[in-house]
């Protein structure tokens, strides 16, 4: 995701290649935002390497502030300027916030890389926005109550199923309930998946994101989600959705 607030460009776990392993992009409509990205601030939730993607970091313009979960800064301070977090944490960057949270997702960078804790982070400034990175439901969450306006929630991974620490649409539900934003966002479902599967499937996890809004509607109608298809934009105001 890449978030414009109060003149601050963040970028969130960036991905910016076609192919990572067996997994392929299948979407082409944000081709054009993935050339020569410039961004203030780089946010990585997690060592995962479809979350702290190196080749990708180097193609980003400039040397961005790089704000990484503890023990990851050297994986990137070649690159950029690096600060390291625990939850709790937090940095300004302009009259921007950014505050870390605690995640509940195995963090460490598999096989033999280093072990680090998965965060999400909590961005105030006119508006607030709670970018969970990959999670399961954790207790900290209700602390966020009255206090997001935009929540950015994964509600799938890269699949047809899902391993432990992530949520599916009627967990992301749930979070919901708990967070109370005005509006939700759904990420992390339908870019990237394996190529074999796509020739037998032509247009898999889709539905996702479509069962989070159902379930979000029946559940906390105060909420509203907006469902936005890779490259595509929206804009919440301060005051109104």
């Amino acid at each position: 995701m890449l978030l414009e607030l109060d003149g601050v460009r963040i970028l969130t776990d960036p991905l910016l290649v076609d192919r990572i392993g067996p997994l392929h992009r299948h979407s082409d409509a944000a081709d054009e935002m993935l050339e020569g990205i410039e961004a203030d601030v780089v946010l990585i939730s997690h060592a995962h390497h479809d979350h702290l993607h190196l080749p990708s970091l180097r193609r980003l313009r400039g040397r961005p502030r790089t704000v990484v979960p503890a023990g990851l800064g050297r994986l990137v301070e070649r690159h950029h300027e690096v600060v390291e977090v625990t939850p709790g944490q937090q940095i300004e960057v302009g009259s921007i916030r950014i505050k870390a949270m605690p995640a509940l997702h195995h963090g460490g960078r598999r096989p033999f890389g280093p072990s680090s804790a998965a965060l999400g982070f909590h961005i105030v400034g006119s508006s607030r926005v709670y970018f969970a990175g990959d999670t399961d439901i954790f207790p900290e969450m209700a602390d966020l109550a009255g206090h997001v306006d935009v929540a950015l929630l994964p509600v799938w991974g890269w699949g047809p199923r899902l391993g432990g620490g992530h949520m599916d649409p009627a967990r992301a539900a749930e979070a919901v309930v708990r967070i109370a934003p005005r509006v939700a966002i759904p990420i992390h479902w339908g870019t990237f998946y394996p190529f074999a599967l796509a020739r037998i499937w032509p247009r898999p996890l889709a539905k996702p994101p479509l069962d989070f809004a159902h379930e979000v509607a029946r559940r906390a109608p105060g909420t509203e989600v907006r469902v936005l298809a890779p490259g595509e934009m929206t804009e919440v105001t301060g005051d109104t959705p």
